[in-house]
């Protein structure tokens, strides 16, 4: 019984020898990897080296490696770059590229952004639009063709001729309709906006009070010279006249009257005696 402790005891201690063996050749192997391994790195990294950059991440940060030259150094972002998708794992989160065509992705198999010389279709990169589809070159995206669409014919205009609408029998009608969209580049042109035709009206007479009332009120503003001075000699005459009336009147006034001389016949006539 004893014995079987003892050999117990032997098994154990070397058991736990080993372990210490193995555990102290892996800190050995990982210190020959990472000579320069340091906790305190800085720029979001966990794990860094002078050589390599960092080694690992803080959470939430992406893990990717940029060229220097012939050197590749870790870094640790908080979005991936241009040209990069971001994939989150477990224990590490990176930045995988996107494919050569493509500028930006959401992921290997769907681009958000294409190169130039590439257009956008369903999150591939396409040389040529499909069939049915036109090539936006503002967008560089596949997109659909737009037809030109016009409203409705206005009512026909008043016959005119000439911009009136008077004086003739034969003149011009118009109507006219809108753009409610313009085409794109491989969509068909817009229809004419405007068309006329001929018409025929009953005659009639254009009105000219308009422009007789100006006249006359033109007149009246401004007299004739010829009139004005008939009218200045009118008045000139007409108070002369008034004067001499006047001066008379006066004569008349201081001058005695004259008396009247009997009539010698009625003198003369024989007187009725007879009763």
């Amino acid at each position: 019984m004893q014995l079987r402790l003892i050999s117990w005891f032997f098994i154990t201690l070397n058991f736990m020898e080993y372990i210490g063996s193995q555990h102290a050749s892996r800190v050995r192997r990982q210190g020959r990897m990472h000579p320069n391994v340091s906790q305190g790195c800085q720029g979001g990294c966990a794990t860094c080296s002078d050589y390599n950059g960092c080694l690992s991440c803080k959470p939430r940060l992406f893990f990717v490696l940029e060229r220097i030259g012939m050197k590749q150094i870790g870094v640790c972002l908080s979005s991936c770059p241009s040209g990069y998708y971001g994939t989150r794992y477990p224990d590490i989160n990176k930045c995988a590229k996107c494919k050569a065509d493509c500028d930006t992705c959401f992921t290997k198999n769907f681009c958000t952004k294409c190169k130039s010389g590439f257009y956008l279709y369903s999150g591939k990169c396409l040389e040529k639009c499909p069939d049915g589809l036109e090539a936006n070159n503002h967008t560089m995206e596949c997109t659909s063709i737009v037809h030109c669409e016009a409203s409705e014919w206005s009512p026909w205009s008043p016959c005119t001729k000439k911009g009136k609408t008077c004086g003739f029998k034969r003149g011009n009608e118009v109507r006219v309709r809108e753009i409610v969209q313009h085409p794109s580049a491989k969509g068909n042109p817009c229809p004419p906006t405007s068309e006329s035709r001929k018409c025929i009206v009953q005659r009639k007479r254009c009105q000219k009070e308009g422009k007789g009332k100006k006249n006359r009120e033109e007149k009246r503003k401004k007299p004739n010279k010829d009139e004005s001075k008939e009218t200045r000699q009118e008045s000139k005459g007409r108070a002369a006249r008034r004067q001499n009336r006047e001066q008379r009147e006066n004569n008349s006034k201081t001058q005695p009257k004259k008396r009247k001389a009997p009539n010698k016949e009625q003198d003369l006539a024989p007187v009725d005696t007879a009763h």
